[in-house]
């Protein structure tokens, strides 16, 4: 008989992304004769690996005492959720960004069935172990329950908020193993081309590579980038002016074969280049004497960098250049229409076969200075990007008096600059559109900023997901004193969480306002982690009666309709951008999520004078939407009048294609 299965928080349906148990799926999947009575026998495994089995008590990796723990935190699934908190956004009903208050591990586990595999690019600035950073003391049993505790919603029991002291023999421990489950999850977001950059100072960035080495593995390592900052005079010995900046992909193979980074100062010039040509026509003798007077009048400015490209031609600003090099081809290059040999400079090589350089006088790209003496024309539009270095150069004091000019009062000591992020972003997410840039150690915000940035610079379409810890700030701390006092200014709770979310607030009015044509996603959906919406079974032995009145309703008492549609969402692996279309069918509320994929009634009253024209609207509507996947169907389980009626909605929505029908 059809029937309509009632989900808790035993289903896995009800739970993030169980990676244990698709590990042993798809290890199932290689090797089923490694399996007994459905465990893993591991000496049947072994032998079917052979020679491929470390059997050494002593080998290369790294250990620290808490490591199999923090290992197991990472496959252990969640039973959050995130609410949804729309008057707290920008633009809810249109933007694809987010913004998500509570503590990243939890969030990243709950992000898995909808971001697995789809982020293009993670960049973090995580706590650096230093004597004032936070570790989150990450709680095996109950995660929410932790994550509780770091923001004082329940009572701490004396739990320890701050990093260990450097004389803990747990020092760096404690660090990796606060790390280790973040990356872990962090790689199973990442796209097969996506990568992920880590900001980190001299504290661990040995450690950092190693846990990184292991989550990622070495081959995929790109870079170790150095960002230099201002000049420290307080040092004893050395004055350490610089950080790093580790970058690893997922698949170092897949990932573009080629990063560029704009020449800074080149839009101006193009610019003025373009208005110079629409001025003087084919005058371009008068172009470039103009182009020249406008570099002198921008001697300050980076634009002037770019002064060699002073001439103008059809094709744009172009240089004169050697078209000689150490180490070019050396033969005869000759003349193509006089045939006589261009002579070649002691040492020096041609940058171009006859071929090429046949092709490139009839294009006009060769200057004739004499019969035997020529130059190549370099033009800059063409020679507009750059190779990243591996060294950047930004003070950080220049991010704090930016970052304090546009909040209106110096809320972070030390922000990242957004300048470099927006490097960052240009050279590891490209020109794809829709690329999404996470941050889960989100701060003052930087990485949202700089994304903004970068959409306005190019016109993309860029993402972003930030991720904060909602910590809170007193005014009692000296530390944290003009931060706090910022949050009752602008009458939000003090935390870290309403700085991110204000300082993105005016990011985005600022970035509009500085480029009046830009007309992209500059919005933000805000999202709060809590405990599940489905409540869980909690008997009281004194009183069982009265625990089965309070038990009846499956719900969690005051939670809104919006907040399980998003919990449903969440859990069956949709977007939390996805679309949400509202219709009433006989009387009741029905909510379609992605396209049909989801139909959701949490309507109460469901009687069975109403089952049959309530199932058929849905039908309908479903076929209407034509989905790609199967369709999901939930009721609310205490919505249905009775049995009957619960029985006969199941049985019409099965006889007409809908099998996968659930109750909450």
């Amino acid at each position: 008989m059809p029937e309509i299965k009632k989900l808790d928080l035993n289903d896995p349906d009800t739970k993030s992304a169980d990676i244990v148990a698709g590990n042993i799926d798809a290890l199932k999947a290689l090797f089923p004769e490694a399996f007994t009575e459905g465990k893993i026998d591991f000496e049947v495994l072994k032998g079917l690996l052979g020679a491929a089995v470390e059997e050494r008590d002593e080998k290369y990796g790294l250990n620290w005492h808490g490591k199999r723990r923090a290992r197991q935190i990472a496959l252990t699934p969640s039973t959050g959720t995130l609410l949804p908190r729309p008057d707290e956004s920008v633009d809810w009903d249109t933007t694809q960004n987010l913004m998500i208050e509570g503590d990243n591990l939890e969030v990243l586990k709950l992000l898995q069935k909808s971001y697995a595999g789809r982020v293009k690019l993670i960049y973090i600035d995580p706590p650096y172990n230093r004597d004032a950073d936070v570790v989150y003391p990450d709680d095996f049993a109950d995660s929410v329950k932790n994550y509780q505790m770091l923001t004082g919603q329940i009572d701490t029991d004396g739990r320890k908020l701050t990093s260990a002291s450097e004389a803990s023999g747990r020092f760096h421990s404690e660090w990796m193993s606060m790390m280790l489950p973040r990356l872990r999850l962090a790689r199973s977001l990442l796209r097969n081309d996506g990568t992920i950059f880590v900001s980190i100072d001299d504290a661990e960035v040995a450690h950092a590579r190693l846990i990184m080495d292991e989550i990622f593995g070495a081959e995929n390592f790109i870079a170790e980038l150095v960002w230099e900052g201002a000049n420290k005079n307080d040092a004893r010995q050395v004055g350490v002016v610089h950080e790093y900046v580790v970058i690893y992909s997922r698949n170092r193979e897949k990932v573009e074969r080629e990063w560029s980074l704009n020449k800074e100062g080149v839009e101006p010039v193009l610019r003025e280049v373009a208005r110079l040509k629409k001025l003087h026509g084919a005058d371009h003798e008068a172009a470039s004497n103009d182009l020249a007077g406008w570099f002198r009048a921008n001697k300050a400015k980076p634009a002037f960098a770019n002064r060699r490209f002073r001439n103008i031609d059809a094709r744009g600003a172009y240089k004169e250049d050697d078209p000689t090099a150490p180490g070019g081809r050396r033969f005869e290059l000759k003349h193509p229409k006089t045939g006589k040999v261009i002579p070649l400079r002691a040492n020096r090589g041609w940058g171009f076969d006859q071929d090429e350089f046949n092709r490139l006088v009839d294009e006009g790209r060769i200057t004739f200075v004499t019969e035997t003496s020529v130059m190549v024309r370099r033009y800059l539009h063409e020679t507009d990007k750059l190779t990243p270095p591996s060294v950047f150069y930004q003070p950080a004091r220049s991010a704090s008096e930016r970052l304090a000019r546009l909040m209106g009062a110096a809320v972070f000591d030390f922000p990242k600059d957004e300048t470099t992020l927006q490097k960052f972003i240009q050279m590891a997410s490209g020109a794809e559109p829709n690329a999404i840039v996470m941050d889960f150690f989100a701060g003052s915000g930087t990485t949202a900023h700089a994304v903004l940035l970068q959409n306005a610079a190019d016109g993309l379409d860029r993402r972003f997901v930030m991720v904060q810890l909602p910590e809170p700030l007193s005014p009692d701390n000296a530390g944290q004193k003009v931060a706090a006092e910022f949050c009752d200014q602008i009458n939000k709770p003090r935390t870290i969480a309403e700085l991110t979310k204000e300082r993105i607030r005016r990011s985005a009015k600022a970035v509009k306002e500085a480029n009046p044509m830009f007309a992209g996603d500059t919005g933000f959906r805000v999202f709060k982690l809590a405990q599940s919406n489905i409540r869980a079974w909690e008997p009281d032995a004194a009183d069982l009666e009265n625990s089965l009145l309070k038990n009846a309703e499956h719900l969690v008492q005051g939670r809104k309709e919006q907040d399980v549609l998003y919990e449903l969402l969440l859990k069956l692996g949709l977007d939390l951008c996805v679309p949400i279309e509202a219709k009433t069918i006989a009387g009741k509320a029905v909510h379609s999520i992605g396209g049909g994929a989801l139909i959701v009634c949490l309507a109460l009253g469901v009687t069975k004078d109403v089952v049959e024209e309530l199932a058929k609207g849905i039908v309908a509507w479903r076929a209407a939407l034509a989905p790609a996947v199967d369709t999901r169907v939930v009721f609310k389980d205490s919505g249905f009048a009775d049995d009957i009626a619960k029985t006969n909605m199941a049985a019409i929505l099965n006889q007409n294609g809908i099998l996968d029908v659930r109750s909450l």
